[in-house]
């Protein structure tokens, strides 16, 4: 059996997802459960015209589904309204693909490994309900992209401002969210159904912050995706 990564803990309900603070290693914590439903019949009821739409409650409530359809559609208002109970603002996105950075040097799109930031002290929840599912890596198996000496080197080159401001200039750009996986890095997909918390970057925060990304899309099929 394969070694657990040191900063995932997992528990037994949502209760649990929101009560457990991050300490020490930790700064992913997973609810780990099996949904029960035709999540895919749900997928196939939405007409998706852009790469990427927000669904509302109501939008959910007016599709024409089976019983199993309408289990899976009930899992996910369940979901909205544990979440909306406590003040959070979930958002179910229902996705064919992000929109990827075309700089191909240094990309800062959700499909590269990065942090969540927040000037106020926040987490980040997540839930794939349908199609590919998100990834983790521990931090001591990745490195931070500017802290690479070849790509600090480019990102000077091309910086045009006063040398002393270059810090800054970074965390501005985004630049310093982004991480590269170590050789050997152990990768933890969130399987679907499984409801996360994510340590967020932000000034009171007691770890360091979950670096996750993205799935790259398997062509043909989207994702329903619930985060806040």
């Amino acid at each position: 059996m394969p070694e657990i990564p040191t900063q995932l803990l997992y528990i037994n309900n949502f209760n649990e997802l929101i009560t457990t603070p991050f300490k020490e290693n930790y700064n992913a914590i997973c609810w780990k459960r099996i949904l029960e439903g035709d999540f895919e019949e749900l997928v196939n009821a939405i007409t998706l015209e852009e790469n990427m739409m927000e669904l509302s409650e109501e939008d959910l409530l007016e599709l024409k589904l089976s019983e199993n359809g309408i289990i899976a559609r009930d899992t996910i208002l369940t979901d909205f309204k544990l979440l909306s109970t406590l003040g959070f603002e979930p958002v179910l996105n229902f996705i064919d693909h992000y929109e990827a950075d075309e700089d191909l040097f240094f990309p800062r799109d959700v499909y590269s490994f990065h942090v969540d930031r927040s000037p106020i002290p926040t987490d980040t929840f997540l839930c794939t309900y349908f199609g590919d599912t998100s990834e983790l890596i521990p931090n001591d198996q990745a490195m931070l992209k500017i802290n690479d000496p070849s790509i600090r080197q480019k990102l000077l080159k091309d910086y045009s401002g006063d040398e002393e401001n270059f810090e800054k200039y970074l965390e501005d750009n985004f630049f310093d969210l982004h991480y590269n996986a170590l050789p050997n890095a152990t990768i933890t997909k969130a399987k679907p159904g499984h409801f996360w918390k994510l340590a967020v970057d932000h000034p009171e925060s007691n770890v360091l912050p979950c670096i996750h990304r993205a799935p790259k899309e398997i062509n043909g099929q989207r994702r329903l995706l619930m985060i806040c």
